[in-house]
This record gives structure tokens, sequence and C-alpha cells, in this order.
């Protein structure tokens, strides 16, 4: 605690990011931790606790009074109100309706305009907060009202002017930089009549699928996008360290899916709610591991009679395993990247069943010779080839079908893709290995 007070000691609050205060309280144990989040300014309650993991939270609200949260959350963007009031309402709902009755009716009415909206949907990320003016505005007297909406704090991390009609439809998105040559003596309208083109904006509908809205920032780099709802009309913004936000949790949440866990249980302290996810994929796990099972004892008279086949099997569903989880892995964050078109489904296939089948005739010809050294058998070399040769030719055609289906379903590719692939390998491998050893060894 002693090393938040002197980094607040040693800096103006204007210096101060919310991000660093989060670095120095995720270093305490909870008994410091209650005492040091008083002391962080009011002014940057809202913005340190949403910096915070999400299992801090409880503390912080444990930590603050009503009145505190209260204030904490009128300091923050209407985004970041919501995001507030979300997680508030997880940890304590009775808070969460306190907190919101002592609100203005400004806020109240931005919180929940936002809720309205779907988690998928652009506008559920929006800022309400924009930088408007009309058309037929003099520039000078927009610049004149831009400095003293900054000097009064109502603005914030601006980069763009919204020009809008008096219908409040958005027709321009002019750049500060473009703003400041502009002839500040003629209409908004009159400077831009000059190249119409440039200032046509990049703007989202609010009921947009928000993963659209990260690709349209991610391919025409954009730091800021208009939001306008089914009639035009200008009704917020979403900014780049949202979208980065955004991006974050997806990637994270891919991860997770990846290895069968949930991401919402796994940042949350109870061990029996993560428990209780993790056990859901083992269970299936477990039956799919049954069936590779049940794959081995139909040959269990081949692998009594020869005990090098028990001491070989396993290197033929590794091998095939760790390769369907690299077309896996390629194709996923490929599909998430948006990476592959409608049509591009033929031409993945073939390039991870053709790496697949490289890789497995340069491996199977190494494992043969090793093989066939090592137990003095000649042909038992030939039988793991030829078998890692078609576990790894499955492997590469079920790591890039399995997400591609999944993903046509509608489904997130990223979830069941490798509890599905382990099965297809593990019996792929056994069944290609022990059927050709009873074929051609016995």
């Amino acid at each position: 605690m002693n090393k938040l007070k002197e980094y607040l000691n040693s800096h103006d609050i204007s210096e101060i990011h919310p991000s660093d205060i989060a670095k120095i309280l995720k270093q305490l144990d909870d008994s410091e931790f209650a005492d040091a989040i008083k002391l962080v300014p009011s002014s940057l309650v809202g913005d340190v606790a949403l910096a915070l993991p999400d299992r801090y939270f409880d503390d912080v609200v444990e930590s603050l009074s009503v009145d505190e949260l209260s204030h904490a959350v009128t300091e923050l963007e209407s985004d970041d109100q919501l995001e507030f009031m979300q997680e508030l309402g997880e940890v304590d709902e009775s808070v969460a309706s306190q907190v919101f009755e002592t609100l203005d009716e400004e806020d109240k009415q931005e919180i929940t305009k936002l809720q309205t909206y779907d988690d998928d949907e652009a506008g559920a990320y929006m800022q309400l907060e924009v930088f408007t003016a009309y058309k037929n505005e003099i520039v000078q007297d927009v610049i004149r009202r831009f400095a003293e909406l900054r000097q009064a704090n109502k603005l914030e991390n601006v980069q763009n002017l919204f020009i809008t009609g008096s219908d409040n439809k958005l027709y321009f998105t002019v750049g500060l930089d473009d703003l400041l040559i502009f002839d500040f003596s003629k209409t908004l309208n009159d400077n831009i009549e000059l190249s119409k083109d440039s200032f046509e904006p990049k703007k989202a509908v609010d009921t947009d699928d928000i993963r659209d809205v990260v690709h349209a920032f991610e391919e025409y780099d954009l730091s800021v996008m208009p939001i306008v709802n089914a009639y035009g009309i200008l009704v917020g913004r979403i900014t780049s360290d949202d979208i980065y936000d955004i991006i974050n949790e997806h990637a994270t949440e891919q991860m997770y899916n990846l290895a069968g866990v949930d991401d919402d249980a796994e940042e949350d302290d109870e061990i029996m709610k993560a428990g209780k996810k993790r056990a859901t994929w083992l269970s299936l796990n477990l039956f799919t591991a049954i069936a590779a099972s049940l794959v081995i004892a139909l040959f269990a008279d081949t692998l009594e009679s020869m005990v090098a086949l028990a001491v070989l099997m396993p290197i033929v569903a590794s091998m095939g395993g760790n390769a369907g989880t690299q077309s896996l892995t390629v194709v996923v964050r490929q599909l998430a990247l948006r990476d592959i078109s409608q049509g591009d489904a033929m031409r993945i296939i073939k390039k991870e069943v053709a790496l697949s089948l490289g890789n497995g005739i340069f491996f199977a010809i190494i494992m043969g010779i090793v093989a066939a050294i090592w137990f003095d058998m000649g042909m038992i070399g030939v039988v793991i080839a030829l078998s890692m040769v078609i576990n790894l030719l499955a492997a590469g055609f079920f790591g890039a079908t399995i997400p591609l289906f999944l993903k046509r379903m509608d489904i997130d590719p990223a979830i069941g893709s490798t509890v599905i692939l382990t099965t297809v390998t593990d019996v792929v491998g056994f069944f290609s290995f022990l059927g050709l050893a009873t074929y051609i060894l016995l």
C-alpha cells in the first residue's frame, strides 16, 4: 500500500493512468486491498475497477459505499458505465439497484438505452458521447465550441468530428487534423464539397454484429467508427480501445474453448464453478476415450501375441493428434480473423491434407526404420509407417473440415473441435495400426 501512496503523491492526477494503479493493487493481499482502493482518487475509481481482473470487482464493491460507487459511475463514459453496472449487478443486484437510483436522469437514460442491445450487437459497445456539428456551421464556430467542451472536460478521446444534417443523419466524418486546414470563414459543407469522397464515413448500424465492426476496424485501420440507427441517425461511436478489448476477449475465449474450459468460469475464484465447467468436457472426453479403447479391444489377441505393438501404438495416435491439432488451430484462427471466404473451404482442406501427408510420409520413413531396427523386424516398420501415413492424412483432413463444418452450422469452431478431433485420430490411429498388424504380421 505504501507503493500506491508514493505513486499517487509523486504524480499529478492528470498524469495518473488507471492501469498503473491497477498494477499496484494486484500486488496487494486482501487485507491491504480494501484500504488501498480508498486511496484512489474518486474520479479514477471506476476506470481502475474496470482495469482490474474481474475477480477483484467483488473487493471493490465491498470496500466502497453506495455513494462512492455512484460517483465512480458518473466519472465514466457511457460504454464503461454500462460495463461497470453490469459487473456490479453480477456481484450484488441490491447494491446495483441502489447505485442506479442515485444517478442523474441523463446517466440513467444512457445506461438503459445501451442495455437494450444484445451482447453481440454494435450498440452494446458504443459510447454515446460524440462531437457533432451541422453541415451549415461555420468552421471557426465549430472549433470554438470544441475548445469550450474540452476545457469543461465534457469530451474525451476525440479524433473526429461527425457532421450531420438538421435531421441528425450522419453525412460526413472529418478528422480534427483535416478540420484545422479548412477555411475557417466558410461552412463545413463548403469545405467538404471540394472532396466529398475523402470524408465519406465508414459507419456501422447499431444492430450490426460486433464481429463485423471489429473486422472493419482491422481492414480499414480505423481509430473510431460512428454508429447510426436503421434510419441513418447518428447514435454513438466505437473507439479503437474498445475494439482491442473485444479482440482480446474473443482470443481468450477461443483459446479456452479449444482447451475445453469456460472463460467466464476461469476468471471466477469459485473452485466448484470452474470445476463443473471443466468436468463437462472431461466427461465427453471420457466417452471418446472409451470409444478408442473399444477399438483396441477388438485387437486384443493381436496385442497379446506381439508386445512390440503395445509399445509402438501410442506413437501413431500421438503423432496424429498433434498433426490434427496443428491443422485445427490454424483453421480456427483463420476463421476468427475472417481470412477464409465462403468459397475457400476446398483450398484450405487441400492445403492441410497436403501438409499432413507430406509430414506423414517423412516421419513414417523415420519411424519405420527406427521400429524395424528396434525390434529387429522389418515388417513391423512397414506397419507403423503405413499407419502413420494414414493417421496423419486423416488428422489433416478432419483438422480442417471439423471447424469448417461447425462454422457452416453457425457453431463456434473452437467449441468441441479438440474433443472430436482427438477421438478421430485415436480411433483411426489404433484401428489402422492394429488392423495392418493383424493382416501383415499374423
